[in-house]
């Protein structure tokens, strides 16, 4: 029996992305294009696109038009580590990046000194009307947009510890901890993760190319010094669909991905 002729067009169609001829990314044809190429009904051609979207294969963007859907190599974060490294975050992130042979990749912070978000004020222990200094970085890997990650830290900082360096807009080569451990004798002895989900914002939306209604991950790491009080809360946005996460408890070994299914 001969097969439906919308799905005779997907299957070409998917021949095409699976073969490169139409790459990740890459946009289909328009209806018009396709009804012409295959000599076929509009309501064929879009049968054979919704057969291609529940597949996965690609993906219709409103007003834009149909797209071969990316495939994205998830990376996998631990987030546990030595609570008392000074190695910034942004340090940690180039080189656990490296280290699985994937290219990482930051912007220079954007500097801003602001009033912080009252979630960020309660976990800095200040009051929502004092001031901090924010430095916000893009991060991406093999240049797809993997996370934004914003560190908020007391303006008291640069106003009475003298740590006037948190104001420009340089990447630290030694970390900030690091920085602030040598300017004001801060030390960091630990921090504390507060992960949650939720729906992305416009500004998410269009930074990681995701839809409306997809998920992301947002962290709040407030770090603590020696007298527990708390040196700065870095909030972090990471897609759902390119990232995973390890928490290592007590002495565990090294992970391992590529295990062989025969010996488990």
């Amino acid at each position: 029996m001969a097969q439906p002729m919308y799905h005779q067009i997907a299957d070409d169609l998917r021949r095409k992305i699976e073969t490169g001829e139409l790459a990740p990314g890459a946009q289909l044809p328009t209806e018009l294009e396709l009804r012409d190429q295959y000599e076929a009904s509009r309501n064929t051609i879009r049968d054979a696109i919704k057969r291609l979207t529940s597949l996965g294969v690609v993906e219709t963007k409103p007003g834009q038009g149909t797209f071969v859907v990316q495939k994205i190599d998830p990376f996998v974060t631990t987030l546990t580590g030595d609570p008392q490294s000074s190695a910034g975050e942004g340090t940690r992130f180039l080189s656990e990046v490296s280290e699985k042979h994937r290219r990482p990749r930051a912007t220079t912070p954007r500097v801003e000194i602001q009033v912080p978000p009252a979630e960020v004020a309660r976990r800095l222990r200040i009051a929502e009307t004092d001031q901090v200094v924010s430095r916000h970085e893009e991060r991406f890997i093999d240049e797809t947009p993997w996370s934004l990650q914003t560190s908020f830290y007391p303006m008291q900082f640069v106003t009475n510890g003298g740590a006037t360096k948190l104001l420009m807009a340089e990447n630290m080569p030694d970390g900030v901890v690091q920085y602030l451990g040598d300017t004001m004798g801060i030390k960091q002895v630990g921090y504390r993760d507060w992960i949650t989900a939720r729906t992305p914002n416009s500004h998410e939306q269009g930074f990681f190319r995701i839809a409306h209604d997809a998920t992301v991950f947002e962290t709040f790491r407030t770090a603590f010094d020696q007298n527990k009080t708390p040196l700065r809360v870095t909030v972090t946005v990471f897609p759902a669909d390119r990232n995973q996460f390890i928490v290592d408890v007590g002495i565990v070994p090294a992970a391992q991905y590529d295990i062989d299914e025969s010996h488990s």
